[in-house]
C-alpha cells in the first residue's frame, strides 16, 4: 500500500523545518496543507519558503490560485491527491504539511457537498452580521456546530453563513455528515505526526514570527497587492495578519496596536488549531518545535518503527 506523510500542528510549531528534514530523509516532495498559502502574492504572512530555503526539495499546492479565486477544501482535495498520485509515479513519498486541518480531513475523509444556496436564509444571516458583526454569528455557529466554529475564524462571515446555511437547510452539522463520505485517498496508508508546544513556548514563537513579517515588509506586500488590482475584499484578505494589516492601513489601529492584536489573535488560533487536530484519529504527537534536533531524532526513530524507508536504506 502506498504511503502518505503527514505533518501537522499549530502556527509556529516547526512544521516547515521539520518537513524539510523528512523529505530529505525519506526522499519526498512536499504538499502545502494551508489554506492561504495557495495564493499568489500572499507570501509574508504565509510564511513561504523560498526557493532557495526550499533546499532543492519540490513543493506542491503553493501560488496555484489568484487572490480572487474561491479556493475551497473540496478542490483542494481533488488537487492534493492529483499530487499524491504523481509523487508516488516517481517513487518518492508524499508528505503533507500545514495547519489547515479542514483542508487534511477533506482529502483524508471525504467532503459532503452540502445543500444548495438559499439566498433568503444567506440574507437574514449577512444582514445579522451587518448589524452585530460576524462575531454574532460565529457565537450562533458555535451553539450549533462546535466543530466548525472551531475551524472558521469568528470575521470569516462569508464561511461563516456557509456552515450556518447546511446546519438549517439538514438538520445536522456539517461535522456530522463527514460520517457518510469517503477519502480520496482510501487507498493509501496515511501516517500523520502532529506537533505541540506548551502555551509559553508558542507565545514566544509567535510573537518573534510577527516582528519578522514585519521587518520583511508585510505591510508593503499588502499595499502592492493592493496597488497591483486586488481588491480589498479577495478573500486571502480575510486570513490572519492580512486582515489585522488591512484594518491598520483603514486606520482601526496604529502598527504598535496592529502587532499585538496579531500575536493574540495567532495564540487563539494555535489553541483553536490544537483542539481541532486533536479530533483527529491516530495523530502521532510529538512534543517541542520542529526545528529541534531531538524532536527530528524521535519523528525518524517513530517512522523507522512503522518501516517507513530511508533514503539509502537497502530495498
Amino acid at each position: 500500500m502506498n504511503r502518505v506523510l503527514a505533518v501537522l500542528g499549530p502556527t509556529a510549531s516547526g512544521k516547515s523545518t521539520l518537513s524539510l528534514s523528512l523529505a530529505d530523509s525519506f526522499n519526498g516532495e512536499i504538499i502545502n496543507c494551508d489554506s492561504t498559502a495557495v495564493y499568489r502574492g500572499f507570501d509574508i504572512g504565509t510564511d513561504k519558503l523560498s526557493i532557495e530555503e526550499q533546499q532543492g526539495i519540490p513543493h506542491h499546492l503553493i501560488d496555484i490560485a489568484d487572490p480572487t479565486e474561491v479556493y475551497t477544501a473540496a478542490r483542494f482535495a481533488q488537487d492534493a491527491e492529483h499530487a499524491i498520485r504523481a509523487i508516488h509515479s516517481r517513487g518518492r513519498l508524499p508528505i503533507l504539511v500545514g495547519g489547515t486541518g479542514f483542508y487534511y480531513r477533506a482529502l483524508t475523509r471525504g467532503l459532503f457537498p452540502g445543500p444548495g444556496a438559499d439566498d433568503q436564509l444567506r440574507d437574514r444571516l449577512d444582514k445579522i452580521a451587518e448589524r452585530k458583526g460576524p462575531e454574532r454569528l460565529h457565537r450562533l455557529l458555535r451553539s450549533v456546530d462546535a466543530d466548525s466554529a472551531l475551524r472558521i475564524m469568528p470575521r470569516d462571515q462569508k464561511r461563516l453563513v456557509r456552515a450556518l446555511e447546511v446546519y438549517f437547510a439538514t438538520g445536522q452539522p456539517l461535522s456530522a455528515h463527514f460520517a457518510s463520505t469517503r477519502s480520496l485517498i482510501a487507498d493509501c496508508e496515511v501516517i500523520a505526526i502532529g506537533l505541540r508546544l506548551p502555551a509559553e513556548l508558542t507565545a514566544e514563537r509567535v510573537a518573534r514570527r510577527v516582528e519578522q513579517q514585519f521587518t520583511r515588509g508585510i505591510v508593503d506586500e499588502v499595499r502592492g497587492l493592493l496597488a497591483s488590482g486586488v481588491p480589498a475584499d479577495a478573500r486571502p484578505f480575510g486570513g490572519l495578519v492580512y486582515r489585522q494589516v488591512m484594518e491598520m492601513l483603514r486606520g482601526v489601529r496604529d502598527e504598535r496596536a496592529t502587532r499585538a492584536l496579531i500575536v493574540q489573535e495567532n495564540r487563539r488560533y494555535a489553541r483553536r488549531q490544537l483542539i481541532w487536530f486533536r479530533k483527529e484519529p491516530n495523530l502521532i504527537w510529538f512534543e517541542g518545535p520542529g526545528e529541534r534536533p531531538e524532536t527530528v531524532q524521535r519523528v525518524l526513530d517513530t517512522l523507522a518503527a512503522r518501516r517507513l524507508s530511508r533514503q539509502g536504506d537497502a530495498p
